[in-house]
């Protein structure tokens, strides 16, 4: 009997269980090949994991079942029952697996490992035992790592000069910016002064050619009026309502005098 015509999440805890038994099997078949203590280590935490997921979802599939234990027939639940079990017992067999293959490598972790290769060498595969090394070689691995070590020291010292040599540069040229900014600064303080000056001295020039015009337009209209007068009495000496101007006599008057005088 199917377990999805009992129940469609049922038979989805199902599949996502027997996924995880499959990448479990796939799993320890690829554990048998490895031989580095350190790639196995992180296998068996890698299927730990899925063990642990695989056994949370057996509670979830057992809790589903006996939520609807009521509403199903015997033999529905003696099936689902059976289903529930094998996942235990399948389970169960992969623990097994964990634990032995998890004895094996502590029994080979005992032989510690001395000297570990450089990082960036990737040297994994070639690490030295030193269950396996003589004095003569832990002396040399020993000497060899002491020298690595030097010479890394020294190349800290390089980046670390370096290091202060951009700094101070960095910070000198930092300065002159500044100074240059302050000259920058002041000549734009003197150039806006000057500005203010020349405004002021602008407006004052303004106002003394706007006087300057007044005066010459009111000299222009004495004169124009005077002239007015002049022609008015050279066409009218006898108007009694404008009087002479002081200094100029009527013309006419002045040719009758010279003329009586003859």
């Amino acid at each position: 009997m199917d377990v999805s015509a009992v129940s469609e999440e049922l038979a989805e805890l199902e599949g996502q269980i027997n996924d995880i038994f499959r990448a479990l099997s796939n799993g320890f078949q690829k554990l048998e090949k490895i031989k580095d203590a350190n790639r196995q280590s992180r296998q068996l935490e890698e299927l730990t994991d899925k063990m642990r997921d695989c056994k949370s979802l057996i509670k979830d599939f057992d809790r589903e079942v006996k939520s609807l234990e009521s509403g199903n027939d015997a033999n529905t639940n003696r099936m689902l029952n059976d289903r529930r079990q094998s996942m235990v017992k399948e389970l169960n067999s992969y623990v097994a697996l964990k634990k032995k293959y998890s004895s094996n490598l502590a029994s080979n972790n005992k032989r510690v490992d001395l000297f570990d290769g450089p990082a960036e060498d990737h040297m994994e595969e070639n690490v030295l035992l030193a269950s396996n090394m003589s004095n003569q070689e832990l002396m040399n691995k020993g000497n060899s790592m002491m020298d690595d070590t030097d010479q890394a020291i020294e190349r800290g010292k390089k980046i670390v000069l370096e290091t202060i040599n951009v700094g101070t540069d960095t910070s000198a040229a930092l300065k002159a910016q500044t100074d240059q900014m302050s000259r920058v600064v002041n000549e734009l303080d003197s150039i806006h002064f000057s500005l203010k000056k020349s405004s002021k001295l602008v407006k004052e020039i303004g106002r003394q050619v706007a006087t300057d015009k007044c005066i010459m337009a009111f000299l222009f209209l004495i004169v124009i009026g005077v002239i007015a007068i002049i022609i008015v009495k050279i066409v009218n000496p006898n108007n009694k309502d404008i009087r002479d101007i002081p200094g100029l006599a009527p013309p006419a008057m002045n040719r009758r005098l010279l003329w009586n005088h003859y």
